[in-house]
């Protein structure tokens, strides 16, 4: 949401977004959500960088959060201690590196090793044995036609796990193990869009083959590797907190990993940058994006690719490879189409591109279907899944396991005739 500015007067005192988040009890990156909520005004700090926010207003805030029990908006506020990744303004960062910056130098397999270690493994690359990728692959070949790709990894993980009898062992060695080669198995069952594509190099290489049928450069590998690398991790979104929960009943990576994939799956979590590509597709058919969305807000539908509720201004990831997209030729009509869409909607509300809208130029400027920004968020996130996990198996068992705040007729009842 873009700041607002409300009227300064001599005694109005301000807050940083830290002390915000104190008194509200809630992680900085929470903040920024209540604003998106137009639950608190925020006015950019002229001394520096961030924002700063009305202390009588967030003090308001707090007291009706205290008043609903925790702030019934937000269902309460779940915080969880974590080393992984922080989320500050416009900005994220991996163990404390800003994560941007570790994409564009690192692959994706070195930034797994990142987050999962705390340390760098120079030239690492993932492989798996032929016996887990028969397994997967048999498994997923015998999905219908029309299994999507969520589908596919989620019964690839399945597989993978009931053919590996040392699952149960959760010493960070064996999950670190498991996670080296389960992350390749999930790419390698995936069906190649060729018959010809062979499996070598980088993980980034290998999953290209199964994305799409043109023939592979270094511009558009370092992209894919790229995004992979930024994807890795985001903190507690949806998928992650129920890797998390898994992990603290003490399922398995395997297991913890296809509850990521289940959550995935839905609507407003993985098929955003699905709905962004056919977007991008239809202003590309159209010749403009002001017809499309204009459609688009007729039907009462948000645009897809735009705005997120953590960055008050652009995605730093969207931000990256919008970067790296400008050195293909082939993306510059679908990197105009983005940039007509950004242009268009911000006469109707100020939001800024997000990664979906990013991944939605690469590919549909790669020849790839809709469904591959799913594909490329899963394989990416699997790594961020199997860090928290860890994380998570260090802590004390069941301890995701919130109360209910029950709000339904008292007992005792009669029973009902």
């Amino acid at each position: 949401m873009r700041d607002q500015e409300p009227a300064v007067g001599a005694a109005e005192r301000r807050l940083s977004t830290k002390e915000t988040a104190e008194l509200l009890g809630v992680k900085p990156e929470t903040v920024y959500a209540y604003v998106s909520r137009g639950q608190l005004s925020s006015r950019r700090d002229p001394s520096g960088r961030g924002s700063s926010f009305d202390a009588k207003e967030v003090e308001a805030l707090a007291r009706r959060n205290r008043r609903d029990g925790g702030g019934a908006d937000f269902g309460g506020e779940l915080s969880v201690r974590t080393r992984i990744t922080l989320i500050d303004t416009d900005r994220y960062y991996f163990r404390g590196v800003d994560a941007t910056e570790l994409a564009a130098r690192h692959t994706y397999e070195e930034i797994a090793e990142w987050l999962w270690t705390g340390r760098l493994r120079p030239g690492v690359t993932f492989t798996a044995p032929e016996a887990s990728v028969a397994v997967a692959r048999r498994a997923v070949d015998a999905l219908p036609e029309h299994a999507g790709p969520t589908d596919r990894l989620r019964v690839a993980a399945i597989a993978a796990a009931a053919a590996d009898p040392l699952r149960f062992d959760l010493s960070e060695d064996a999950v670190l193990g498991t996670a080296r080669v389960l992350i390749p198995t999930l790419v390698a069952a995936l069906p190649p869009v060729r018959s010809t594509h062979r499996d070598q190099g980088p993980l980034a290489h290998r999953l290209w083959g199964r994305l799409t049928g043109h023939p592979a450069d270094d511009a558009s590998l370092r992209v894919l590797d790229t995004a992979l690398g930024l994807l890795v991790d985001h903190d507690l979104a949806a998928s992650t907190l129920a890797v998390r929960v898994a992990a603290s009943a003490r399922a398995h990576a395997y297991a913890a990993v296809s509850a990521g994939l289940g959550v995935l799956e839905g609507p407003l979590h993985g098929a955003a940058g699905g709905l962004a590509h056919r977007l991008v597709l239809e202003v590309l058919d159209r010749g403009a994006a002001g017809p499309v969305i204009a459609d688009e807000l007729r039907e009462g539908r948000r645009i897809p690719g735009l705005g997120h509720r953590l960055y008050p201004g652009e995605d730093p990831r969207a931000r990256a490879l919008f970067g790296l997209l400008e050195d293909i030729p082939r993306a510059a009509p679908a990197l105009a189409a983005a940039r007509d869409i950004v242009a268009t909607t911000a006469r109707h509300a100020p939001l800024h591109a997000n990664v979906d809208l990013a991944l939605a130029v690469f590919t549909s400027s790669s020849g790839m279907p809709s469904s591959a920004s799913e594909t490329i968020f899963a394989v990416a996130r699997t790594a961020g899944w199997i860090a928290h996990a860890l994380e998570e198996y260090g802590e004390r068992p069941l301890r995701m396991r919130p109360s209910g705040r029950y709000v339904g007729p008292r007992p005792p009842r009669p029973l009902p005739e």
